[in-house]
């Protein structure tokens, strides 16, 4: 529309290279565009005179009654089954559910089944024709297969070639309303794309690693010695700061403000133990601009309303009262695993826990490589003198050598912010024809 800043916000590029690609609100990593903090409302008088104030915040505290092991279990299954029928029958269409073959899908489909719904509608997608040794697969359709089966459910499963995800990078980006890194934007893209042809809502597993600690970094920083920043940011930090100044243009630079944002963030009130700050961060902060947006951008360009039951507020608020080693126990997950016993295959709940795989982004070479080569050497990337050159050459050159902490190649990193540049700033300033 014009009229609006365009040019980078350094902070906010910070908080995007360290924090997986988050930009917590109100920054966004152009520095005229605001957004709204989660849990806030903005009201605007007829002067334009607007004021910011909360309505929900999140405590982690125990609750004042002790609970046993299992009285936890039956209240989390109760809270669990009124969230997957509240937004089941919220609807006046029919719902599906997103089954990847992991505990989180697998376990909504077996709650709809309890709760009457048969011949669930149900919908896998896999990736890649990459051939690695000791690589991730590209399907997990072993799994939801097995799912499917148990529950008798109509399931649709679809197998994505490698030139198919490549070809649909320019709309995957055009739909992201911020930068996004994570590998599976394309996989919800491209699944949200042949879903939208049999329903219209879907649910997914999406919030049920973040509120009951299913991620293998929650024990880890937990058993860190330090301050709670140091035990964070030594296994989720993308890059140190030191990294950070290496990787950007002068024009960049900034103090750690990462790191600033991160211990204030995790020692506001209301939290009783060093997890229950990481996890109240996460589900407050750090899933609202990584997974859940991703969800719902990718998914609502194909007019599919996606569903996220494990983030339903009163059984949020719920887990977030549990002791968190209750939570991990196991593995992680603990709760949810003990109310799926019994209930879905065995097989899915011990497997190892997995992630939506797309192979190509998590290991790039061959035409995904020369694709993030050409957007990093083109004569855009060089004039806006974002990124070191030598960063960027080291990269290039050996992209499997340079992963960062929650696995991610980096060189994917760079490039995908560079070309939703190219997509969503440059594009803009060119004169209309």
């Amino acid at each position: 529309a014009g009229g609006v800043d365009t040019t980078l916000d350094p902070v906010a590029l910070h908080h995007h290279l360290t924090l997986h690609a988050v930009v917590p609100a109100p920054r966004t990593i152009l520095k005229g565009v605001r957004k709204l903090a989660p849990g806030h409302v903005m009201t605007i008088d007829a002067n334009g005179k607007s004021e910011t104030r909360p309505y929900w915040r999140l405590k982690a505290r125990r609750p004042a009654m002790q609970l046993g092991e299992q009285a936890w279990i039956v209240r989390v299954r109760e809270s669990l089954l009124a969230a997957v029928e509240r937004q089941q029958t919220a609807a006046d269409v029919p719902v599906g559910v997103l089954l990847s073959g992991g505990l989180d899908s697998s376990l909504l489909v077996g709650l709809l089944d309890q709760l009457g719904h048969r011949e669930v509608q149900t919908f896998s997608i896999g990736f890649g024709d990459l051939d690695l040794a000791g690589a991730d697969s590209g399907n997990e359709f072993i799994y939801s297969d097995a799912v499917a089966s148990h529950f008798r459910t109509r399931h649709r499963k679809y197998l994505i070639p490698d030139a198919e995800v490549l070809a649909a990078l320019p709309e995957v980006v055009d739909q992201m309303s911020e930068p996004m890194v994570s590998q599976d934007v394309a996989a919800f893209y491209l699944l949200a794309q042949r879903v939208s042809r049999s329903v219209k809502v879907v649910m997914s597993g999406q919030g049920a690693d973040e509120v009951f600690g299913g991620y293998f970094w929650y024990p880890k920083m937990d058993a860190e010695p330090g301050t709670p920043l140091e035990k964070f940011a030594r296994h989720y930090f993308d890059r140190d700061h030191a990294e950070y100044l290496t990787t950007v243009g002068d024009a960049f630079a900034v103090d750690d403000v990462t790191s600033t944002l991160v211990a204030a963030r995790l020692a506001e009130p209301d939290a009783d133990s060093f997890l229950d700050q990481v996890l109240r961060f996460d589900a407050t902060t750090l899933i609202v601009d990584d997974p859940v947006k991703r969800v719902d951008n990718m998914t609502m360009a194909w007019g599919l309303e996606a569903r996220v039951p494990f983030l339903d507020h009163e059984l949020v608020e719920l887990a977030m009262s549990m002791p968190p080693e209750l939570k991990l126990k196991e593995g992680g997950k603990w709760p949810l695993k003990a109310i799926a016993r019994g209930l879905i295959p065995d097989s899915v709940i011990d497997r190892p826990k997995g992630y939506f795989p797309v192979p190509a982004f998590k290991y790039p070479r061959g035409r995904f490589l020369d694709f993030m080569r050409g957007v990093l050497d083109s004569e855009a990337c060089r004039q806006r003198r974002l990124f070191r050159r030598d960063t960027v050459d080291a990269l290039l050159a050996a992209p499997m050598d340079h992963t960062t902490r929650l696995q991610g190649a980096k060189v994917w990193h760079l490039a995908l912010l560079e070309y939703w540049l190219q997509r969503h700033v440059d594009a803009a300033r060119e004169p209309m024809r």
